[in-house]
């Protein structure tokens, strides 16, 4: 037994500056799977590409309606606005011309205000037209609503000024017949 703790002990010093030898061992296990999941990534980023892609049409395609949207919302503003235009002129200023209290050279001097308001009021139709119907100068759907937006601003201010007009002449008109009145009063003294 002392013979086998003797050469025991010999192999555990012998054993201590021994070193491996060799090839180190991998683990292809890992390999394969890293493998797989960036194969999985590439088609994860393949398809995250395609959406952005289909995202960033539809987002196009979003603002053309939009741009659409804004050009037929402008028209119709337009459009209640010229209508708005004919109707104080057909009944207003019929009101205006036949009463008693409006000079004949006054008339004239009326007559011509409106009728350059409504002139205006068909330009910008004409116009108008001719955006909506041809390709005017070439101008994106965002452009043509920018020119319709700013016509609708203009028609806004020509339905304004026009009922400031027949303000300002019923005024005159009630002025007068006052005026008339006083003038013309019965006394009784």
């Amino acid at each position: 037994m002392k013979t086998k703790l003797i050469f025991l002990g010999i192999a555990l010093l012998l054993s201590v500056n021994v070193r491996a030898q060799g090839m180190p061992v991998y683990d292809n296990t890992n390999f394969i799977s890293l493998a797989k999941s960036l194969i999985e990534s590439a088609k994860q980023t393949s398809q995250l590409l395609k959406t952005v892609e289909f995202l960033k049409t539809q987002k196009e395609n979003i603002e053309r309606v939009n741009d659409v949207i804004k050009q037929f919302n402008a028209v119709r503003e337009l459009t209640r606005n010229n209508q708005i235009l004919f109707e104080v002129i057909r009944d207003d200023l019929k009101e205006i011309l036949n009463s008693p209290y409006i000079k004949p050279e006054e008339i004239t001097r009326i007559s011509h205000s409106f009728n350059l308001i409504i002139e205006q009021s068909l330009e910008d139709l004409d116009f108008i037209d001719q955006i909506l119907t041809s390709n005017f100068l070439k101008m994106t759907d965002a452009e043509r609503a920018l020119v319709l937006k700013e016509k609708e601003l203009q028609s806004r201010e020509m339905v304004a000024e026009i009922h400031q007009k027949t303000r300002r002449y019923r005024d005159i008109i009630s002025f007068r017949e006052m005026q008339d009145k006083v003038n013309n009063r019965k006394i009784n003294y």
